[in-house]
């Protein structure tokens, strides 16, 4: 079972004396490797009923068991909790979909996040306006101004002579 490179095996209880892939008697589980973690699903009630009544588990069922602690359980061992990790359960879309609202709503406003130095520069300029202060009356009277003769030239153009 499984696809190229996504390989995925049945756990089943065969009689011994069938061809490998020939008719199983019962299926008490999966396991899937491709995933991260494994997949392991095997139904502990079955294994421990089969074990009981004298199956023998080949060698990769039997690592399989050990994980999940049933093998533990069936031989009286200590660690009968397994050490199986389990993944967290996937988030839904909508919820995904919350999220990102919920972020987007805390993004700064002014647009994006990298601005061109023109516009940096704009919005300091807005955040810092310049103030001047008032140049004192009295420091400009005690400066004498210099004097200056504006001379204006005004060029008029020649006039024509009007012949009747």
């Amino acid at each position: 079972m499984g696809k190229i490179r996504t390989p995925f095996f049945r756990v089943v209880v065969t009689d011994s004396r069938k061809a490998r892939n020939g008719l199983s008697i019962e299926e008490i589980g999966r396991y899937a490797p491709g995933q991260e973690p494994s997949l392991i699903e095997i139904n502990s009630e079955r294994a421990l009923y089969w074990l009981g009544v004298g199956a023998q588990p080949s060698e990769a069922v039997e690592a399989l068991l050990k994980i999940t602690g049933d093998w533990q359980r069936h031989n009286s061992l200590p660690g009968t909790e397994g050490t199986l990790r389990v993944a967290p359960a996937p988030i839904g879309k909508h919820l995904a979909y919350e999220a990102a609202v919920k972020n987007a709503m805390d993004e700064p406003k002014e647009g994006a996040t990298t601005l061109k130095k023109r516009a940096q520069e704009k919005l300091a300029a807005q955040a810092n306006p310049v103030v001047l202060e008032p140049i004192a009356v009295d420091a400009v009277s005690d400066v004498p101004a210099p004097e200056t003769s504006t001379e204006v030239a005004v060029e008029t153009p020649p006039t024509q002579a009007v012949t009747e």
